[in-house]
Order: C-alpha cells, then sequence, then structure tokens
C-alpha cells in the first residue's frame, strides 16, 4: 500500500510517502522565522505551512517517483497540537484525499512517535517500555500492542523538552533552547552545581520538572560569575538523571526487557549515552536522529498500519488539540 503522511503539529511542515512499510521519502522543513520571537508563534507557523504544503506534497512525491494517481491512502496528524497549524495539515489532506477519492486517517501524533521506534528496528516486538519525551510531553508507556496502551507516569507541571527550553531562555540561549543548551553543556563538568530532582521516591513514575527551573532562575539571580557551561552540564543531568532511572523502574516494574526513546529529545546525545550505560542489560532502541523531531515519515507508517487494516477516518473527523493517547 502506498500512502502519504503530512505534519503539520506545530512548526515543521512535512510530507513523506512509505509503501508497504517501507518510507521512500520524507522532506521536513523547520520553520526558522519564529527564532526572532524565542518561540513559535500559533499564527504564524500556520501561515508558513499554508505557502509550503502544496509545493512539499509535489516534491516528496516527484523524488519518490510516485504520481498523486499512484496514492492509495493518505494520513495526517490530527493532535495534538496546535489548532491552527493543525487545521492547514488536516484541511489540505482533506481536500486531496476527496480529490482523489482515496481513505485517509487521522493520526496521533504520540502514537506515531512511538512507531517511529519501528522504522529504527523493524524487528521491535510487543510488548515495550516507551519513553516519550518532547516540548510538549514526558511519558512512560507500557505498548503492549498497536491500540493497546497504558500510561504509567507523565509530568505534573513541565515536560522535559519544555524544561530545557525554559532553563536556556533563563541562561540567555538562542531558539530552539534544547539543542543550544546541549551544545553549551559540552564544555561543563554536571557535578558543579547539585539541582533538585523532584519525586524521586522509590518506584514513583510521575515526572516533575517546574521545581528544577526555578531553582535555575534562583542560582543563576545569585552568582554573578558562574561558569555557563558548568550550569548548563549540571542542569541538563539534573533532567537526564530523573528520566532514566524512571524508566528503569518501568522496565523493572513491568518486567519488560525492552525500550524505546521517542520525541525530540531523544536526539539529545547525553540521554542517549545514560540509557545506554544504565540499561545496558535491556535492548534500547532510539529513532535515528530525524525521527526524533516531528516528521512525517512517522505519520505515513502508522497510518499505512491503519488503513492497510481497514481503519479510516470519516470525511469529517475534527483537529485535535488536546488529543490524548491511550
Amino acid at each position: 500500500m502506498i500512502v502519504l503522511g503530512i505534519e503539520t503539529s506545530c512548526d515543521e511542515t512535512a510530507a513523506a510517502v512509505c509503501k508497504d512499510g517501507t518510507i521512500i521519502v520524507s522532506q521536513i522543513s523547520t520553520q526558522t522565522i519564529h527564532r526572532k520571537y524565542g518561540g513559535v508563534v500559533p499564527e504564524i507557523a500556520s501561515r508558513e505551512h499554508e505557502k509550503l504544503l502544496n509545493e512539499m506534497v509535489s516534491d516528496t512525491l516527484e523524488d519518490a517517483g510516485i504520481s498523486k494517481k499512484e496514492l492509495e491512502g493518505i494520513a495526517v496528524t490530527q493532535g495534538p497540537g496546535l489548532a491552527g497549524t493543525l487545521i492547514t495539515g488536516v484541511s489540505f489532506a482533506k481536500g486531496l484525499a476527496q480529490g482523489l477519492g482515496i481513505p485517509i486517517k487521522g493520526v496521533n501524533h504520540l502514537e506515531a512517535h512511538i512507531f517511529a521506534n519501528f522504522l529504527a528496528d523493524p524487528a521491535l516486538k510487543f510488548p515495550f517500555i516507551c519513553l516519550l519525551v518532547s516540548g510538549g510531553h514526558t511519558q512512560l508507556w507500557h505498548v503492549k500492542k498497536i491500540s493497546d496502551y497504558i500510561l504509567l507516569g507523565e509530568s505534573r507541571d513541565d515536560a522535559a523538552g519544555e524544561a530545557f527550553d525554559k532553563g536556556a531562555r533563563i541562561l540567555g540561549l538562542g531558539y530552539p533552547g534544547g539543542p543550544e543548551l546541549e551544545k553549551l553543556a559540552e564544555d561543563g563538568n554536571p557535578d558543579t552545581v547539585v539541582f533538585p530532582k523532584a519525586m524521586m521516591l522509590n518506584n514513583n513514575l510521575e515526572f516533575s520538572f517546574s521545581g528544577l527551573k526555578t531553582s535555575l532562575l534562583y542560582y543563576m539571580d545569585s552568582q554573578n560569575n558562574a561558569n555557563l557551561n558548568d550550569v548548563a552540564a549540571s542542569y541538563q543531568q539534573a533532567i537526564i538523571d530523573v528520566l532514566v532511572t524512571k524508566l528503569k523502574w518501568a522496565l523493572d516494574t513491568t518486567n519488560c526487557m525492552t525500550c524505546v526513546i521517542a520525541g525530540g529529545v531523544a536526539a539529545n546525545k547525553s540521554l542517549r549515552d545514560s540509557v545506554k550505560t544504565m540499561l545496558s542489560g535491556n535492548k534500547v532502541i532510539f529513532p535515528e536522529l530525524a525521527l526524533c523531531t516531528d516528521n512525517a515519515a512517522m505519520v505515513a507508517y502508522l497510518g499505512e498500519l491503519y488503513l492497510s487494516n481497514g481503519h479510516e477516518s470519516s470525511p469529517a473527523f475534527p483537529v485535535l488539540p488536546n488529543m490524548k493517547l491511550g
């Protein structure tokens, strides 16, 4: 089956083609216009998607050597995400699907991130534990099979990616903050500053990062000559220690031997190194870097799984900015 995937949940405009479980072409355009605002401006993001989508889809199909008439289905991110950007992508996908007379599937963005790991390792087997860690979500999932997920724990406040971005802002770094903070931390000593690690009671699988962010703010207000490399490294390590420790507890609690990491923060090298060290006895899977951030390959892949089994969305399906998983 040949499926076109479209992703517009935030500030990445993306399109991909999946054929029989293999990604033929995947393209992503990141909206750099938001850098001058220090964060994503929803209305501008929606307009940028409108400008880019038609040409990107055409280029993706051309690079794949596939005509519109050969498409057998379309998958598009239904949520969660920014309402305006989701509407842009879903409206485009609906129009194209109706014009071609082919089925469409609205895809859960979080679920697609989990299934990106099947692109990283096609031999991945159920069940497994997923640490879903991004700018908007920090969650631990027990993935038993497709559509059968148990939420083990999640953040009570800020997500880990949000903590990275807000920490970068406190340190006066650019946008996007997470990668900038990681770059600054490369030359720092992570043992310099002892930052708090919340909710670290034994086998507590919930997360909280708002206190860590506040602690960084107070630390910087009290220091005149702080070494920013050391501060960034210490702050980053506090986040990673919590993530990895709770991932290990989730594996122990469920007796799973396999775990996957999904979401934008999965691209963080220090997180990858820490997971591999602490979980050396487990099978650990990370998607390649291009599949960690928002992309259409994961949408096309998951959409094909659903569409090939007869699960399609009605033509009137809505966008769901607060769409849940499980």
